[in-house]
């Protein structure tokens, strides 16, 4: 896959992508990430990229003309690469959406800084304006990072395991279920017996079983979007009564 980074900050790429499982994608040829510094693209000596906002306020708006001439050399190379901006009024990102740009050949990602960037931009440019929560961030870089960390996990090859990323939270609609390795006790706290047994039609269930269990009680909301069977009611059942027992 290959993705595009467009940002003011480019170092701030160095470590995270120089790390971990992103660094042996990169070496395995199955991500290709170019970073765009966005100041090469200014046309006045002092490579200007922001100004004041047009009807006054704080802050300053990143500029049209830099970032257009920037996405208009990326997508000469890549016509059919998905555009994205990382905006705070964006649409949530979440596991789904990132299996929907894992799907996709090429990614560029527009950081956003400042106040926000010129609206022009987003009408000419983007395709799609995206966020990683209901919170404010001094910039997209950190944004972009969590997006090529969920992105790239998802690609064929990059984990180690087939079934690494199917177990993920979010990815059945639920929240991951515990996990436990050696040793088998520590500090008068066991690992589940079930675990233990080999019974992998049991350690299923109990799988099962933990993650509604944690997500009725941490994410409730997740539960409206997930095929559940009859099993599942009873046994959400049986937990919200235990919990309304103070048991």
């Amino acid at each position: 896959m290959k993705i595009d980074l467009l940002t003011l900050f480019p170092d701030m790429f160095t470590g995270p992508f120089s790390e971990s499982m992103i660094k042996l994608a990169i070496e395995k040829g199955l991500v290709e990430i170019d970073i765009h510094n966005i100041r090469d693209f200014a046309v006045d000596r002092h490579r200007t990229t922001d100004d004041y906002p047009y009807g006054g306020g704080a802050g300053m708006v990143m500029k049209v003309e830099p970032l257009a001439s920037c996405i208009e050399a990326v997508r000469k190379r890549l016509p059919d690469s998905k555009i994205v901006l990382t905006s705070p009024r964006g649409r949530l990102f979440t596991q789904a959406v990132a299996r929907e740009f894992a799907a996709e050949e090429a990614l560029t990602i527009v950081c956003g800084r400042y106040e926000g960037v010129d609206e022009r931009v987003s009408e000419l440019f983007v395709d799609e304006e995206i966020s990683i929560g209901d919170f404010v961030l001094t910039g997209g870089e950190p944004a972009a990072i969590v997006i090529v960390d969920a992105v790239s996990r998802l690609i064929p090859g990059v984990l180690g395991s087939r079934e690494s990323a199917a177990d993920d939270s979010f990815s059945n609609g639920l929240l991951e279920y515990p996990q436990y390795t050696r040793p088998p006790e520590f500090r008068g706290r066991e690992v589940p017996s079930v675990l233990l047994s080999g019974n992998h039609g049991e350690i299923a269930r109990w799988r099962r079983r933990e993650s509604l269990k944690k997500t009725m009680a941490v994410r409730p909301d997740l539960l409206k979007g997930v095929e559940l069977s009859r099993e599942d009611v009873q046994y959400l059942a049986c937990v919200g009564s235990r919990d309304e027992n103070g048991e």
